[in-house]
C-alpha cells in the first residue's frame, strides 16, 4: 500500500544544513534492517555553526521531514566538526543585514521561532549532541530538545546583554526549568560560559563524554575543566569551574575525538528503540509542555521586541563583535551608560562614539559601502 507524503516540500534538497539517515542499532550493536536514526547537522562550522537566514528556513523543513519520517527512531541535531554545535546568528548577518531594520528582524525572528517551535513539536525524540559550543541561540535550540550529551570539550552560556540583545529565544523561557532561577540568572545576564562538567551538574545535560585524547591517543578529562566537587574559599561548593588563566590553552596539543560522544548519542537512540512508540511520543509532547507554556507565552512579544531593539543596544553590539578583533569586540560600556544619563539619542553618532577602535572604522567602511 502506498501511504500518503507528509512532507511540506517533499524532496527538497538541503543546502545550508545537512540531513542524514543513520544506523540505529540494536541491544547488541548490529544495525537494524528497515528503521534509522536522522541526524540535522548545521554546516557551517568556519563561522562555529552560526545559523544563517537559509539555514532556519532549512531546519524548519528538516524537523518536518523527520516528523513524517514512518522509519525515523530520533532526531538527532549537531553542528559540523569540533569546535562548535552552534554559536547562535550569524553575526554577518546581524551586523549588516538586520542592525537598523527592525521589520527585517522581525521576519528573521519569525523563522527562528518557528525553527524552536519545530523542534518542540517534532514527533520523534530529538537528541542534541553537543559537540563543542552551545552559546546564545545555539543554547536555546539545544534546550528545545529532549536530552542533551555533550563532549567534555563543549562549553554553554549566553551572549546577549554583553552583545546587544537578550537571551529572548528561549533561554529566558527554558533555562530556568534545567537549572533553577537562580543559576539561569547567572548565566543570562553574566554570559559566563560554564562547562560541559558544570551544565550536567546543574541539570542542563543527561551525560558528558570524555573526547580529549593526548599526543599518546590516551583518552584523558578536558584539562581546562576542574571537574571535582571542591569547596571554594568561601566556602561554597562548586562544580566543574574553569582553571584559572587561560584555559583554552590548556587544550592546545590535544586532539578531540568525537568517537565516544557519537557511541554515547548510539546507546541513547538504543534505548529509545526499545520502547513503545506512541507511549514515548506522548511522554514527551506531555513533558514538553512545560516549555511550550512559556514559549507560547512570550515568543512573539519577544521577536517584537528583539526586532526594535535592532534600532538601539544591538545596532551597537552586533557591529561591535562583527567588526572587531578579539580581545576588543565589546563597546565601552561605562561611556554608553554615561551619555544614555546624559541623554544621549541611540543614534548613529552614539554608536560610533562607543565602538572600539578597529570596530568602528570597519563599520563606518560598511555604511560608506
Amino acid at each position: 500500500m502506498e501511504l500518503a507524503n507528509h512532507e511540506l516540500v517533499p524532496g527538497y534538497q538541503f543546502h545550508s544544513i545537512r540531513y542524514q539517515e543513520r544506523p540505529v542499532k540494536d541491544r547488541k550493536g548490529a544495525p537494524v534492517e528497515g528503521l534509522h536514526a536522522v541526524w540535522i547537522s548545521l554546516d557551517n562550522e568556519k563561522q562555529l555553526n552560526s545559523y544563517t537566514t537559509d539555514a532556519l528556513k532549512e531546519l524548519i523543513l528538516a524537523f518536518r521531514r523527520a516528523s513524517a519520517d514512518r522509519r525515523a527512531v530520533v532526531a538527532v541535531l549537531t553542528g559540523q566538526g569540533e569546535r562548535a554545535f552552534c554559536t547562535g546568528g550569524n553575526t554577518a548577518e546581524y551586523a549588516t543585514l538586520y542592525a537598523g531594520r527592525p521589520s527585517e528582524y522581525a521576519q528573521y525572528m519569525r523563522l527562528f521561532n518557528d525553527t524552536i517551535t519545530s523542534i518542540l513539536l517534532c514527533d520523534k525524540p530529538v537528541i542534541c549532541r553537543v559537540n563543542g559550543m552551545r552559546i546564545g541561540g545555539g543554547q536555546e535550540i539545544g534546550m528545545a530538545c529532549d536530552f542533551s550529551i555533550a563532549g567534555d570539550h563543549a562549553s554553554f552560556g549566553q551572549a546577549g546583554p554583553v552583545h546587544g540583545s537578550a537571551p529572548d529565544g528561549g533561554s529566558t523561557d527554558f533555562l530556568d526549568l534545567y537549572v533553577g532561577y537562580s543559576f539561569a540568572a547567572e548565566s543570562l545576564a553574566l554570559c559566563e560560559s560554564w562547562s560541559a562538567a558544570k551544565a550536567y551538574r546543574l541539570g542542563l545535560l543527561n551525560e558528558v563524554v570524555p573526547v580529549c585524547r593526548d599526543a599518546e591517543g590516551k583518552q584523558v578529562p578536558n584539562p581546562a575543566v576542574v571537574t571535582d566537587r571542591f569547596t571554594d574559599e568561601l566556602g561554597r561548593i562548586v562544580y566543574g569551574e574553569w582553571r584559572g588563566g587561560d584555559s583554552k590553552k590548556r587544550l592546545q596539543g590535544l586532539k578531540i575525538d568525537l568517537g565516544p560522544l557519537d557511541e554515547a548519542v548510539d546507546r541513547l537512540a538504543t534505548k529509545i528503540l526499545n520502547t513503545f512508540p506512541d507511549c514515548t511520543r506522548k511522554t514527551l509532547e506531555s513533558l514538553r509542555k512545560k516549555k511550550l507554556a512559556h514559549w507560547f507565552a512570550n515568543s512573539e512579544t519577544n521577536r517584537s521586541w528583539l526586532a526594535l531593539n535592532m534600532t538601539t543596544e544591538a545596532s551597537a553590539g552586533f557591529p561591535a563583535f562583527h567588526f572587531g578583533e578579539k580581545p576588543d569586540r565589546e563597546i565601552d560600556f561605562v561611556h554608553l551608560r554615561r551619555r544614555i544619563a546624559e541623554g544621549a539619542r541611540f543614534d548613529a553618532d552614539l554608536v560610533k562614539e562607543v565602538l572600539p577602535p578597529v570596530a568602528r572604522q570597519r563599520w563606518e567602511e560598511s555604511r560608506r559601502g
